[in-house]
């Protein structure tokens, strides 16, 4: 009888912090354990897990079913010819000067047996290494690509972060779950041909096999649905460790933690709740270990008994010793697989509950989508933008962050955003790409609602940096080249938008060109400042070439002159195309053609800079108290 070991959990294996101290269980989800019903439900995830290994490789997954068919067969053959064996030789022994001959034939079987079953695991373990490695790349390429489907609102939410690190755990920790329903499949065909010959000699042994592997198996069922529960509480709590390793130990906070000195609080931190995790998880390894030991000596009575009737019924004469030995064996060898088919299940129910998780994840729809029939977007744009009465709160947020919005853009205008933080002004710019859809109001383009556009080709004619933009960590040629994927590869067009942007003096003095790699991330990474980055920023939008052009605090990190140089070519640059500009730098805004001024997530007044200036009004006052500190 096998002793189930009491399994520890990881603690290690985390993702980004949502939040600090002990989290309850989300909601709609177990609370200490699953149920049966909840756990059978969660069978449903068996189908489109056995439909995804099959577009995994279809002749990996054929080839793998084909051995372990093949191999299911091989115990009971090895048993009979065992059994042939052994009876052989006592008859030799009973009647000396008989032929040998077909001892050998036997055991030349048997070898034969031997080496076929050991090729066949070979091949099995082969088959199942190769399409576990396409199995985790498929469902990671699903993830990526089913997370970037997803809206914007998804990701400034904690549950979902939860939700798809429980999902991104499941891409590679269910990999077993494939090999494990064949290998299910092979036991049970095993068992099978194994059973037979124990139902024709006493029913009762079956009874008795049963008996011996039943409550070994319901308590490693239920510890096993106690630690999807551990599991499950402790994800946010989790994802704060990694995030604490994160921040103890990367060149991005480096600087920080050694000048204000958090190395130990961060350390400190950790430990406190790494060492909370791993009180828990002791608690139910301890208590797993015990039951498991109680459960054994039952599971041990059950196939002590069966191992007594055998015994009985050889010394009454009524099995030969190849019998006792076939028997004993198939015995053995039967409980050994009903004990594995129940683990097997068992395993296979856990992990279903855990590919809920991704499979939910992958039953997630994004509310912003394409319409039927969805409208090209106009080329060129003849009227512009028209915000109607637009408003917009944050998903679970109460605050209104935009209110009855009434503004237009016309084409070919270059209008200027301005106001305080938490204004609206990058708010507002997200509704223009729709990355987000108002609460109420509509959002025009050429007079049509932008939710009647193709959201892909929409999108497309738009070319927007945020302050918050990305630094990737590849190649100069990517970084750029992510404005436009179909213009990556042309030279020249990198080229003229890196020289657009002031980025082709920075590419210049990099010692690979357009193939270094920046950042130091990797290997032979080259570090740039924040200005340099910038301006790669910058060329990735200019690359783009789209009829609009949203630059969200485009020139934080320059200098001055840099930052003047940058604004006259934009000056130059966004003639005939649509143009939004956002900054806190007055300097900056006033080569718009209208600056308009938000307060409140209201438009407060619009116009040129000599017409807010005149009118005495927010813009004026902003402007003064700016234009104050440079005396």
């Amino acid at each position: 009888m096998r002793v189930h070991q009491a399994r520890s959990l990881p603690v290690a294996d985390a993702l980004p912090y949502t939040g600090g101290g002990m989290h309850p269980p989300l909601p709609g989800r177990p609370g200490p354990e699953p149920s049966w019903r909840e756990r059978l439900a969660a069978l449903r995830n068996i189908p489109p897990l056995i439909a995804l290994v099959w577009e995994t490789s279809r002749p990996l997954t054929m080839a793998a079913a084909a051995l372990r068919l093949g191999r299911a067969f091989v115990p009971l053959a090895m048993l009979w010819v065992g059994k042939a064996i052994i009876d052989t030789v006592i008859g030799l022994l009973a009647h000396p000067g008989a032929d040998p001959g077909p001892l050998w034939r036997l055991v030349a079987i048997e070898l034969a047996l031997a080496v076929l079953g050991d090729l066949l695991g070979r091949g099995i373990a082969l088959a199942d290494s190769l399409l576990a490695d396409r199995f985790t790349n498929r469902v990671s390429v699903r993830l990526m690509q089913h997370a970037a489907r997803l809206d914007l609102a998804s990701f400034e939410d904690p549950a979902f972060y939860d939700k798809l690190e429980r999902a991104r755990r499941q891409s590679s920790g269910r990999l077993g779950v494939p090999a494990a329903l064949m290998s299910l499949a092979q036991d049970a065909i095993t068992l099978a041909s194994l059973t037979a010959g124990l139902l024709w000699f006493s029913p009762w042994l079956v009874v008795l096999l049963v008996v011996a592997v039943i409550p070994a198996f319901l308590g490693e069922t239920h510890f096993a649905s106690l630690a999807y529960s551990l599991l499950y509480r402790w994800t946010p709590q989790r994802r704060e460790l990694d995030y604490l390793r994160l921040l103890g130990a990367s060149h991005q906070t480096a600087k920080e933690v050694k000048i204000f000195g958090l190395g130990e609080y961060l350390a400190g931190r950790h430990e406190a709740l790494a060492e909370r995790f791993f009180r828990e998880n002791r608690r139910l390894a301890v208590r797993r270990a015990g039951l498991g030991s109680l459960l054994h000596l039952a599971g041990a009575a059950g196939y002590y008994g069966a191992y007594v009737i055998i015994l009985t019924r050889t010394l009454g004469g009524a099995l030969s010793v190849g019998g006792l030995t076939f028997l004993a064996g198939s015995f053995a060898r039967s409980r050994a697989l009903i004990e594995n088919l129940f683990n097997t299940m068992a395993n296979i129910t856990e992990q279903a509950l855990f590919l809920d998780d991704l499979f939910e994840f992958f039953r997630m729809q994004p509310r912003v989508t394409s319409p039927p029939g969805a409208l090209p977007a106009p080329r060129p744009i003849r009227l512009g933008f028209a915000f109607e009465n637009v408003s917009f709160a944050y998903p679970g947020s109460d605050r209104a962050i935009l209110r009855d919005i009434n503004l237009r853009i016309g084409a070919g205008e270059r209008v200027a955003l301005i106001g305080e933080n938490g204004a609206g002004k990058t708010t507002l710019v997200k509704l223009l790409a729709r990355l987000y859809d108002p609460a109420a109001g509509r959002i025009l383009l050429d007079g049509r609602d932008l939710r009647e556009y193709s959201l892909e080709d929409l999108r497309r004619e738009i070319g927007i940096i945020f302050q918050d933009y990305v630094k990737y960590e590849l190649r100069v040629r990517e970084n750029i080249g992510f404005g436009s994927l179909d213009r990556m590869d042309d030279e020249a067009a990198l080229r003229r938008a890196a020289e657009k942007s002031l980025a082709l003096d920075v590419v210049g003095r990099l010692p690979d060109g357009f193939e270094q790699m920046i950042g130091r991330r990797f290997r032979n990474g080259i570090e740039l400042s924040g200005g340099e980055w910038q301006k790669i920023a910058l060329a990735r939008a200019y690359l783009r070439d789209a009829q609009v052009l949203i630059l969200d605090e485009p020139t934080a990190s320059l200098d001055a002159r840099v930052e003047y140089e940058v604004f006259q070519r934009f000056a130059d640059l966004t003639r005939q195309r649509t143009a939004v500009l956002i900054s806190h730098r007055f300097s900056t805004v006033r080569m718009a053609d209208r600056i308009v001024v938000l307060a409140g997530g209201a438009v407060a007044e619009q116009g040129s800079h000599a017409q807010l200036l005149a009118r005495r009004g927010r813009y004026a006052e902003l402007f003064e108290m700016q234009a104050a500190g440079y005396r």
